[in-house]
Protein backbone atom coordinates (compact mmCIF):
# COMPACT_ATOMS: atom_id res chain seq x y z
CA UNK A 1 0.00 0.00 0.00
CA UNK A 2 1.66 3.42 -0.77
CA UNK A 3 1.58 5.75 1.74
CA UNK A 4 1.42 9.09 1.37
CA UNK A 5 2.90 11.64 3.57
CA UNK A 6 2.09 15.44 4.16
CA UNK A 7 4.89 18.16 3.34
CA UNK A 8 5.80 21.55 4.01
CA UNK A 9 8.24 23.37 2.48
CA UNK A 10 9.79 26.50 3.40
CA UNK A 11 12.67 29.10 2.04
CA UNK A 12 14.15 30.28 5.26
CA UNK A 13 17.06 32.83 6.31
CA UNK A 14 20.54 32.09 7.80
CA UNK A 15 18.93 33.63 11.28
CA UNK A 16 16.18 31.55 10.58
CA UNK A 17 18.59 28.42 10.18
CA UNK A 18 20.33 29.07 14.01
CA UNK A 19 16.90 29.35 15.15
CA UNK A 20 15.48 26.57 14.10
CA UNK A 21 18.25 24.15 14.46
CA UNK A 22 18.93 25.33 17.97
CA UNK A 23 14.81 24.57 18.81
CA UNK A 24 15.00 21.36 17.02
CA UNK A 25 17.95 20.04 18.95
CA UNK A 26 16.05 20.88 21.89
CA UNK A 27 12.96 18.58 21.51
CA UNK A 28 14.01 16.15 18.76
CA UNK A 29 17.17 13.88 17.93
CA UNK A 30 19.72 13.99 14.99
CA UNK A 31 18.80 10.96 12.23
CA UNK A 32 21.30 8.66 13.04
CA UNK A 33 23.05 8.90 9.73
CA UNK A 34 23.81 12.48 10.71
CA UNK A 35 27.56 11.76 11.99
CA UNK A 36 29.15 14.16 14.42
CA UNK A 37 28.74 17.04 12.91
CA UNK A 38 25.03 16.45 12.45
CA UNK A 39 24.45 16.62 8.60
CA UNK A 40 25.47 14.86 5.64
CA UNK A 41 26.41 15.31 1.78
CA UNK A 42 23.65 14.64 -0.89
CA UNK A 43 24.38 14.10 -4.59
CA UNK A 44 21.24 13.16 -6.44
CA UNK A 45 21.54 12.61 -10.40
CA UNK A 46 17.76 13.78 -11.62
CA UNK A 47 16.24 11.93 -14.76
CA UNK A 48 14.00 13.94 -17.82
CA UNK A 49 12.35 13.44 -20.70
CA UNK A 50 13.54 15.36 -23.82
CA UNK A 51 10.69 17.64 -23.54
CA UNK A 52 11.59 18.40 -19.59
CA UNK A 53 8.30 16.63 -18.45
CA UNK A 54 9.40 16.78 -14.75
CA UNK A 55 10.66 20.12 -14.65
CA UNK A 56 7.53 21.81 -16.47
CA UNK A 57 5.46 20.20 -14.16
CA UNK A 58 7.19 21.08 -11.48
CA UNK A 59 7.34 24.89 -12.82
CA UNK A 60 3.31 24.72 -14.30
CA UNK A 61 2.21 23.25 -10.48
CA UNK A 62 0.87 19.97 -11.71
CA UNK A 63 -1.35 18.25 -8.76
CA UNK A 64 0.18 14.93 -9.54
CA UNK A 65 3.89 13.96 -10.91
CA UNK A 66 6.23 12.21 -10.11
CA UNK A 67 10.24 12.16 -10.67
CA UNK A 68 13.52 9.88 -10.49
CA UNK A 69 16.63 10.52 -9.30
CA UNK A 70 19.66 7.79 -8.08
CA UNK A 71 21.34 8.92 -4.60
CA UNK A 72 23.95 8.52 -2.22
CA UNK A 73 25.72 10.18 0.66
CA UNK A 74 28.63 11.63 1.93
CA UNK A 75 30.49 10.46 -1.24
CA UNK A 76 29.86 6.80 -0.52
CA UNK A 77 29.06 4.83 -3.40
CA UNK A 78 28.74 1.81 -1.78
CA UNK A 79 25.25 2.70 -0.94
CA UNK A 80 23.27 3.72 -3.68
CA UNK A 81 19.35 4.23 -3.87
CA UNK A 82 17.42 4.51 -7.22
CA UNK A 83 14.31 6.34 -5.62
CA UNK A 84 10.37 7.44 -7.30
CA UNK A 85 8.91 10.58 -6.08
CA UNK A 86 5.20 11.14 -6.58
CA UNK A 87 3.13 14.08 -5.64
CA UNK A 88 -0.43 14.48 -4.87
CA UNK A 89 -2.13 17.31 -4.02
CA UNK A 90 0.46 18.57 -2.07
CA UNK A 91 1.32 15.26 -0.25
CA UNK A 92 4.31 12.83 -1.18
CA UNK A 93 5.13 9.43 -0.86
CA UNK A 94 8.53 7.60 -1.79
CA UNK A 95 9.77 3.93 -3.66
CA UNK A 96 13.42 3.50 -3.14
CA UNK A 97 15.55 0.19 -3.97
CA UNK A 98 19.53 -0.14 -3.91
CA UNK A 99 21.47 -0.34 -6.76
CA UNK A 100 25.15 -1.17 -7.26
CA UNK A 101 27.76 1.29 -8.65
CA UNK A 102 27.55 -0.74 -12.08
CA UNK A 103 24.25 -0.75 -12.14
CA UNK A 104 24.25 2.98 -11.32
CA UNK A 105 26.51 3.59 -14.06
CA UNK A 106 24.96 2.06 -16.18
CA UNK A 107 21.61 3.95 -16.01
CA UNK A 108 23.25 7.19 -16.01
CA UNK A 109 25.10 6.16 -19.36
CA UNK A 110 21.75 5.13 -20.78
CA UNK A 111 22.85 1.41 -20.82
CA UNK A 112 19.24 -0.54 -20.20
CA UNK A 113 19.67 -4.23 -21.48
CA UNK A 114 20.07 -5.74 -18.36
CA UNK A 115 17.17 -3.69 -16.56
CA UNK A 116 14.04 -5.98 -17.22
CA UNK A 117 15.56 -8.87 -15.52
CA UNK A 118 16.62 -6.98 -12.71
CA UNK A 119 14.74 -8.84 -10.20
CA UNK A 120 13.20 -5.06 -8.64
CA UNK A 121 9.88 -3.70 -9.61
CA UNK A 122 10.87 -0.02 -9.53
CA UNK A 123 14.21 -0.67 -11.99
CA UNK A 124 11.83 -2.39 -14.24
CA UNK A 125 9.66 0.68 -14.06
CA UNK A 126 12.55 2.74 -14.78
CA UNK A 127 13.48 1.00 -17.97
CA UNK A 128 10.03 1.01 -18.66
CA UNK A 129 9.59 4.37 -18.61
CA UNK A 130 13.14 5.36 -20.25
CA UNK A 131 11.69 3.48 -22.99
CA UNK A 132 8.56 4.53 -23.54
CA UNK A 133 9.07 8.42 -22.19
CA UNK A 134 12.80 8.69 -23.55
CA UNK A 135 13.88 9.76 -19.78
CA UNK A 136 17.26 10.21 -19.36
CA UNK A 137 19.62 11.57 -16.48
CA UNK A 138 19.94 15.14 -16.86
CA UNK A 139 21.83 16.72 -13.99
CA UNK A 140 23.35 16.14 -10.54
CA UNK A 141 22.27 18.33 -7.76
CA UNK A 142 24.52 18.54 -4.45
CA UNK A 143 23.61 19.85 -0.99
CA UNK A 144 24.05 19.82 2.50
CA UNK A 145 21.42 18.22 4.87
CA UNK A 146 20.60 18.69 8.35
CA UNK A 147 18.11 16.09 9.30
CA UNK A 148 16.01 15.66 12.65
CA UNK A 149 13.45 13.04 13.54
CA UNK A 150 10.49 13.09 16.11
CA UNK A 151 8.76 9.78 17.09
CA UNK A 152 4.91 10.75 17.43
CA UNK A 153 3.68 11.53 14.06
CA UNK A 154 6.87 9.74 12.23
CA UNK A 155 8.33 13.76 11.85
CA UNK A 156 11.41 14.48 9.84
CA UNK A 157 12.61 18.21 9.32
CA UNK A 158 15.61 19.23 7.44
CA UNK A 159 17.81 22.06 6.57
CA UNK A 160 18.81 21.92 3.50
CA UNK A 161 22.00 24.65 1.97
CA UNK A 162 25.11 24.65 -0.27
CA UNK A 163 22.71 23.70 -3.20
CA UNK A 164 24.76 23.12 -6.00
CA UNK A 165 24.26 21.60 -9.70
CA UNK A 166 26.19 19.69 -12.15
CA UNK A 167 25.39 21.89 -14.99
CA UNK A 168 24.63 19.13 -17.71
CA UNK A 169 27.00 16.52 -16.21
CA UNK A 170 25.72 13.20 -15.12
CA UNK A 171 28.80 11.44 -14.39
CA UNK A 172 27.42 11.47 -10.82
CA UNK A 173 30.03 8.58 -9.73
CA UNK A 174 32.95 10.68 -10.26
CA UNK A 175 33.99 12.60 -7.52
CA UNK A 176 36.21 15.00 -9.60
CA UNK A 177 32.51 16.08 -11.75
CA UNK A 178 32.82 19.80 -11.11
CA UNK A 179 29.61 21.42 -9.26
CA UNK A 180 28.82 24.75 -8.90
CA UNK A 181 26.36 26.87 -6.69
CA UNK A 182 22.81 26.86 -8.25
CA UNK A 183 22.57 30.62 -8.06
CA UNK A 184 21.98 32.86 -4.93
CA UNK A 185 22.50 30.56 -1.53
CA UNK A 186 19.10 29.39 -0.45
CA UNK A 187 18.32 27.50 2.64
CA UNK A 188 15.06 25.63 2.62
CA UNK A 189 13.12 24.15 5.94
CA UNK A 190 11.50 20.99 4.79
CA UNK A 191 8.80 19.59 7.44
CA UNK A 192 7.38 15.97 6.84
CA UNK A 193 5.07 13.58 9.10
CA UNK A 194 2.29 11.13 8.73
CA UNK A 195 -1.21 11.48 9.99
CA UNK A 196 -0.28 14.63 12.58
CA UNK A 197 2.12 17.03 13.41
CA UNK A 198 2.88 17.35 17.01
CA UNK A 199 2.54 20.92 18.19
CA UNK A 200 6.45 20.86 19.80
CA UNK A 201 7.10 20.55 16.14
CA UNK A 202 4.70 22.84 14.44
CA UNK A 203 6.30 25.69 17.61
CA UNK A 204 9.75 24.51 16.92
CA UNK A 205 9.42 25.31 13.48
CA UNK A 206 7.53 28.06 13.00
CA UNK A 207 8.27 31.84 11.90
CA UNK A 208 6.76 35.07 11.40
CA UNK A 209 6.21 35.90 7.76
CA UNK A 210 7.59 32.63 6.34
CA UNK A 211 4.45 30.58 4.22
CA UNK A 212 5.02 27.08 2.64
CA UNK A 213 6.90 27.46 -0.81
CA UNK A 214 7.15 25.02 -4.20
CA UNK A 215 10.51 25.67 -4.07
CA UNK A 216 12.43 22.71 -6.29
CA UNK A 217 16.27 22.31 -6.06
CA UNK A 218 15.91 20.27 -8.98
CA UNK A 219 14.18 23.25 -11.29
CA UNK A 220 17.05 25.64 -9.72
CA UNK A 221 19.58 23.33 -10.96
CA UNK A 222 18.45 22.85 -13.79
CA UNK A 223 18.74 26.37 -14.81
CA UNK A 224 21.90 26.32 -15.96
CA UNK A 225 21.68 23.06 -17.98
Amino acid sequence: MTIYRNEWKHEISRSDLITIRQRMRAVAKPDEHAGPKGSYQVRSLYFDTPSDRALREKIDGVSVREKFRIRYYNGDTSLIHLEKKRKESGRGCKQSVLLTREEAQAIAEGRLDWMPGSGRALVAELYSKMCSQGLRAKTIVDYTREPFVYEPGNVRVTLDYHIRTGLGCTDFLNPDCITIPAGEPVIILEVKWDAFLPEVIRMAVGLSNRGSSAFSKYRVCRLYG
